[in-house]
């Protein structure tokens, strides 16, 4: 039976895809940099496979990157304060990671008018389904 992934596995794998796409590195690169194959590069940008601390700290160098930096905002941050570990943020993380999700991310971040900001960030929610979360907390509130 296969366990379940961890969900900081899966957080820093899709920190570590973020950023190798941000630095326009392929999966071959970044395992020819690190000494292992595309194949094991992608189990860990899925997490399948956990990406041991040496080979994090060689990252972290690669990447030119503190090794908190794959961490930040991650489960075990929320789960310090206190929070439940939400699956919307490593969606969100897991998204921003993508090659759609960071040039969505890179051409937002050239607008530089915030009205027309707005009104794309008005836009994108009125086409994207109801956030199951916020609208129970807004039943809940009713």
């Amino acid at each position: 039976m296969k366990s379940p992934l961890n969900s900081v596995d899966v957080y820093v794998g899709a920190r570590l895809r973020m950023r190798r796409a941000m630095l326009n590195m392929s999966q071959s690169k970044l395992g020819s940099l690190l000494g292992v194959t595309f194949q094991q590069v992608q189990k860990y940008e899925k997490g399948v496979n956990r990406i041991s601390a040496s080979r994090l700290k060689q990252a972290a160098s690669v990447f030119d990157v503190d090794v908190d930096w794959f961490y930040e905002g991650g489960p075990a941050e929320d789960a310090a304060k206190g929070f439940a570990e939400g699956p919307s943020r490593l969606l969100d993380v897991q998204f921003l990671s993508t090659t759609d999700g960071l040039k969505l991310n890179r051409a937002f971040a050239r607008i530089r008018d915030p009205k027309v900001r707005r009104r794309i960030i008005d836009l994108v929610e009125s086409l994207a389904p109801p956030d199951e979360a916020a609208q129970e907390a807004a039943d809940f509130v009713r």
